[in-house]
Parts: structure tokens; sequence; C-alpha cells
């Protein structure tokens, strides 16, 4: 393990903090896209895949990117992402047409896809067990502060116009100097280590990421329309409740290490999702907005044990001459998770109504966590 500096350190926590902005600076304009938008058709849908557009171009690149990420070096390949985050997420501050909007979303993509297999494959290299799980509970605590301060400033912001958010983006070019001076890298790893297959035993992992993402981006894809559509509430307000939901991420994420030394990574899997299914079932029966403040922290903490524990499961099973690759893998399966969320729970949101589709799902996650977690125990109990 390699002495890393402060300075070093603070970069990638900015590195890793881009990838939470691909989605959640823009979470509350969606509502308001129908309105500039009225003669576009599907217009419902299109808004919602604003959000997920650029998971596809990551699900779709992300294992390609991480043979070229090696390739090109880690340092090299975050300056060109941070470049191209920049100019393709703010492009909604003059695109006049969906296509186009739809079109630099997925430009966005591509640039996220780097930038987290980057700061993913870097915190495999520069710390090991307990420093590791540690440095990922504050990584994703730093994300999920920074994710407060998009949503509600996004909210802010939406409120005055629906595209003045698209200008959080620009950020990215602050980013470069510090990477450019500060961001280290500790040589490539074999190029016939690279071209080994993967571990078998990641695949369940890459599974269990798709499965987590599918249902923890119900949360951005859902519920600014509830709270907004059906509660009216403004985009501020709204920010406000999701924003609420990434602080507690943030000590979702810290508890994470704490967890880890009681339980297993498929246990503590199993805790989060059983949290999650209790946010869901709350979401679904409150009947004004001032209950969303005290459901979205649920949704929160059990998203922050969740992502920071799939993340670690998978750099301790992953050889390290496999980083950027298995990290690759895994960023297409949480992307590919957030993407198809929308679209798969689109059918049900129209047959149950957005609050009573909540319900649904809190109840179908709680039923399918309990009895995993019965075949978990029973498994530990023949071993």
């Amino acid at each position: 393990m390699h002495k890393i500096s402060k300075p070093t350190k603070q970069t990638l926590l900015f590195i890793s903090m881009t990838t939470m902005m691909s989605n959640v600076a823009i979470v509350t304009t969606l509502p308001h896209l129908k309105e500039y938008f009225t003669a576009t058709q599907y217009i419902d849908l299109l808004s919602r895949l604003m959000i997920t557009l650029p998971s596809l171009s990551i699900a779709l690149l992300a294992p390609f990117l991480g043979h070229i990420i090696h390739a090109a070096g880690r340092k090299n390949a975050a300056v060109s992402a941070l470049l191209l985050f920049a100019l393709a997420g703010s492009a909604g501050l003059y695109l006049e047409t969906m296509n186009l909007l739809l079109f630099s979303r997925a430009l966005l993509g591509v640039a996220i896809a780097v930038l987290m297999i980057v700061s993913t494959s870097l915190v495999g290299d520069y710390f090991k067990g307990e420093a590791r799980h540690r440095f990922m509970g504050l990584q994703s605590a730093f994300v999920a502060v920074g994710g407060v301060i998009f949503v509600v400033g996004g909210g802010v912001l939406s409120d005055l116009n629906w595209r003045f958010p698209f200008g959080i983006y620009l950020i990215g070019f602050v980013f470069v100097p510090f990477v450019v001076k500060f961001l280290v890298e500790y040589g490539k790893d074999s190029d016939e280590s690279l071209e080994e297959n993967l571990n078998p035993n990641l695949l369940g992992i890459y599974v269990l990421a798709f499965l987590l993402m599918l249902i923890f981006y119900i949360l951005p894809t859902q519920m600014p329309f509830l709270i907004i559509n059906h509660f009216g509430a403004s985009g501020t307000v709204t920010g406000a409740v999701i924003s609420l939901a990434f602080v507690f991420n943030a000590l979702g994420a810290l508890a994470f290490a704490k967890l880890k030394r009681k339980f297993s990574f498929e246990a503590i899997y199993l805790i989060g999702m059983g949290i999650i299914s209790i946010g869901f079932v709350l979401i679904g029966v409150v009947d004004h907005v001032r209950y969303f403040f005290f459901t979205s922290p649920l949704m929160g903490f059990g998203g922050g044990i969740l992502m920071t524990n799939i993340a670690a499961w998978m750099l301790h099973k992953a050889h390290h001459t496999k980083r950027v690759k298995a990290s690759g893998y895994l960023t297409s399966s949480l992307f590919l998770g957030q993407f198809f969320s929308p679209i798969i729970f689109y059918p049900l949101v129209n047959y149950f109504g957005v609050q009573h589709f909540f319900i649904a799902v809190g109840v179908m996650i709680a039923l399918v966590s309990s009895f995993a977690g019965i075949l978990t125990i029973k498994a530990y109990a023949m071993k």
C-alpha cells in the first residue's frame, strides 16, 4: 500500500463526486420539461430518460472503456472525462430539442463511466483492508454531501428556469487542475493479466449491483413527479426532500465500516434492502409533503450502506491485476440498473398510481429479502 498525500485523497473525492452529479443535478427540472416541450410525444417517458440515458451509455461502454483507460492511463482518462463532463452536461443551457438534449445526456454518460471506473480502481490501488473500507465510507459520504448541494441548488435554479440546473455541470472545468497536479498513478497492470477472464465469483455481485440500482433509482425518477405533480410542491421543496436522503446516504456510507466488522457482505446487502423496503412503504402512505422529510432519511441511509457495500465487495474479490476491468463491469451493472429502472417500473406506476406503486415495491422487496435472508442463514448453518 502506497502512502497517499492529503491533496491526492481530496482529488479522488472530487472525481467521485462528479459520478453523483450525472443525474441528481437536474431531477427537479424533469417535471418542467412537459411545460416547455408541449408538442413532443411521450414527453413523460422522455423526461424520465433524461436522468437515465447517461446510465445506458455507461452500461454499454464501461466494460470497453476499462481497456481504454488501462492503455491511456487513469490520469489522462480523468482529465479528458472531466472536460467532456462539463461540455456535455451543460449543453442543456442552450439546446432546443428533446432529441439533442437526450444526445447530450448520452455523451455525458461516457464521461461519467470513465470517472467512475478511474475513482473505483484508484481506491483499490491506494488502500487495503480496513483502510479501504473507511475511505470508501468517506468517499460515499462525500459524494452524498455533494448530492445535497447539487439537488438543493438544482431545485432552487429550476424554480427560476428549467435550463439553469444544467450550468452546475460546468464545475467539471474546476476539477481539471486538481487532477493534473495531484492525481497519482502507480504503474499499470500487465496486459497478460488484464486479458484473463474475470473471477466467476464477481458475476453474482454484478447481478446484485444491477438489482440495487433498479430499485434505488425509483427515488430520483419517480419522487419528483409524486412530490411536485401529486402534492403540488415546488422544486425547492422537492430538492430539499431528496437532498435529505443524501445526507443520510452519507451517514449510511460511514456506518458501513462498522457494520463490516460484524456482518458479511451478503448480510449487509440484506440489511440495506430491508431498510429500503420500509422507506418505500412509508412513502406510499404519507398524506402531506412534510412527511417526506421523515421517509427520505430511511431511503438514503439504506442506499448509503448498499452502495458502499457493493463496491467494497467487488474490490475484495477482484484480483489486483484486474481492478480496472472489474470496476468497468461493476459500473456497467450499476448504471444498467439505473437505465432500466423507469422503463421496467413505468407500467406498474401507470397501473397502481405513483404513490401506491411505492407500497407495492416496498412489500415486494421485503418479501424477497426475507426469503433470501432465510436461505443465507441456512447456507451458513450448513458450513
